[in-house]
């Protein structure tokens, strides 16, 4: 797969101890020992979003590392490794360097609803319950969307620089009074990637309902 569409998909993630997840300096050392040690252009290397991740972040696509940013829940958190992805590259750049690196942002989806429904329970609002994955995603997803129409993504991308594409984890329902494929329908859109488990991706080849770019809506 990695061949044939030219490097765009066909990774396979590599994940740091998360151990080390506090610790910038050690999450580096480990992203470069782990690359170095496979040999293989279609790794990726995955580090926690944590804030003490985002230095080490930046730091590995500089020097050329792909990186699969993961555990990422909140838009804040996407917001910085984004921009510690794009700041990597524009290093790379001012100093004549290929920008073919690639990189993911692991945005969690179910495991937001677990948490968010219960408090939306205990507070009476059960009518909003199961939407604020969802609409959490979407956000981040339009976040995504306008560093794409930016000037400085232009730059980079004119460079021959490739999207850190957002990639919806945790896309399995874990509330059986919800359709089993709402995160792969309701979350469908360009660039994305969906990290389904077996049971989810059986039942959306059985009876996913794919309506366009969901992603996009409000």
């Amino acid at each position: 797969i990695y061949d044939r569409t030219k490097g765009i998909d066909g990774y396979i993630s590599l994940e740091v101890s998360p151990l080390i997840a506090g610790d910038t300096a050690t999450t580096l050392s480990e992203a470069k020992r782990l690359f170095k040690a496979v040999d293989r252009p279609n790794l990726m290397i995955k580090i926690p979003g944590t804030p003490e991740g985002v230095g080490a972040i930046e730091q590995a696509i500089y020097e050329g590392i792909n990186i699969n940013v993961t555990l990422l829940f909140s838009v804040e958190a996407y917001e910085k490794v984004h921009d510690a992805y794009l700041t990597g590259l524009e290093r790379r750049q001012s100093e004549g360097k290929s920008l073919d690196v690639a990189s993911v942002a692991s945005f969690f989806v179910s495991r937001v609803d677990s948490a968010v429904d219960k408090r939306l329970e205990a507070s009476g609002h059960e009518e909003l319950c199961g939407k604020a994955a969802i609409a959490n995603a979407r956000v981040a997803y339009r976040n995504f969307e306008a560093v794409l129409a930016s000037p400085r993504w232009q730059g980079l991308h004119h460079g021959g620089a490739h999207p850190q594409r957002p990639l919806w984890a945790s896309t399995g329902v874990k509330n059986e009074r919800y359709p089993d494929t709402m995160y792969v329908d309701e979350l469908v859109g360009a660039h994305t990637v969906n990290t389904m488990p077996l049971a989810t991706l059986k039942a959306v080849a059985d009876h996913g309902r794919i309506s366009g770019p969901t992603a996009q809506r409000d």
